[in-house]
């Protein structure tokens, strides 16, 4: 995937002035060892890659030190999106201490993780078998992205395969070919998509994390699955471009207009239009860039970010979910917006 660079109106300086403020609340958010701040610290760590701010390292190795004294939970697919601040922290730090951990969340990943058909993963929260035999789009977040991640920085093919394995079957279980969209869920069991709805950030989970994995894969064109990626986010982009709302978000249902604007799947929508890089979209971006900025508060909180959401039974189920309270995703999201816009600033400066 060449690296195009989308024309954004955004001044770096302030880009920067507002991710401090957006890491500066997420850090001192009383987050624990679980999706939540796995997505939250994913952003902080962004953050520092982008910024080079060695107080985002500093203070998330200090957080993840105290917790290994404490104690650490038991690995669900969710927990596992912790991984992806245990990569920043072993990448900078070569302590053994972290690559243990990440190798500990991989092993359980591949050998214990509970699996159907064609060796999916199965989403869990919990230590029980909570859905049997579904696969959420969640899931490529949580898991598949954080496999591909430590397959890449070990060169470990085999854990590569496995991750685009994953991809590749969530895309055929959950994106409906004809609309382009993501459904939130698929069971198994049924042969159904629940409730079949288009969830906001289940297409963010998707599209951000294809994004991710076609910059992110060195020669990803030797593997056969990454065509499948490519074709499946360019069909979920070009779908969701037509359904932004005037002040440049997204739905939390996506195809219901009277839905509720949420930001944390805005976030993650664009920050992938940025990541795989078609020109054109430059304005869907700007427009969303500027409704998330408009929902973030001086302080750093991400306003307008819907609650934790299951597959819910119908539309009023997913209508129905608060967002009242900063959410650890949410704050993630926005960072993984304005880090992909502050990079993409940066190119085209140079």
């Amino acid at each position: 995937m060449e690296a195009w660079i989308v024309r954004i109106n955004a001044n770096a300086a302030d880009l920067k002035r507002v991710i401090g403020s957006v890491v500066d609340y997420t850090l001192d958010m009383d987050l624990t060892w679980d999706w939540p701040c796995g997505v939250a610290y994913y952003g902080v760590s962004r953050a520092f890659e982008v910024t080079g701010e060695e107080a985002c390292l500093e203070r998330m190795a200090a957080w993840c030190d105290e917790y290994i004294e404490a104690g650490l939970p038991v690995w669900t697919v969710n927990a596992c999106a912790m991984g992806h601040m245990l990569l920043t922290l072993y990448e900078q730090t070569k302590e053994q201490k972290y690559l243990d951990l990440i190798l500990s969340k991989v092993d359980y990943l591949q050998h214990k993780a509970l699996r159907f058909g064609d060796r999916v993963l199965q989403h869990t929260v919990s230590a029980k078998n909570d859905f049997p035999e579904q696969c959420w789009a969640d899931t490529l977040f949580m898991a598949g992205y954080f496999m591909l991640r430590v397959g890449v920085m070990l060169g470990e093919k085999p854990l590569i395969e496995d991750a685009l394995h994953q991809f590749y079957w969530h895309i055929n279980y959950l994106q409906d070919e004809d609309t382009g969209l993501w459904y939130h869920g698929y069971n198994n069991l049924t042969k159904d998509h629940m409730s079949g709805i288009y969830w906001g950030r289940a297409n963010a989970w998707a599209a951000y994390t294809m994004s991710r994995a076609a910059k992110g894969l060195p020669e990803g064109y030797l593997y056969p699955p990454m065509m499948h990626i490519w074709s499946s986010l360019r069909d979920q982009l070009a779908a969701l471009k037509k359904l932004q709302k005037d002040d440049g978000l997204w739905g939390t249902v996506l195809d219901y207009p009277p839905s509720y604007g949420e930001v944390s799947a805005t976030a993650g929508i664009a920050a992938a239009m940025v990541t795989q890089g078609n020109p054109l979209h430059a304005k869907y971006v700007q427009k969303a860039l500027d409704g998330v900025l408009a929902n973030i508060t001086d302080r750093g909180r991400v306003l307008n970010v819907s609650g934790g959401t299951a597959v819910m039974n119908d539309i009023n189920g997913y209508l129905g979910i608060d967002k009242k309270w900063a959410q650890g995703w949410g704050q993630g999201l926005a960072l993984a917006l304005l880090t992909a816009v502050l990079e993409n600033q940066e190119r085209n400066a140079e």
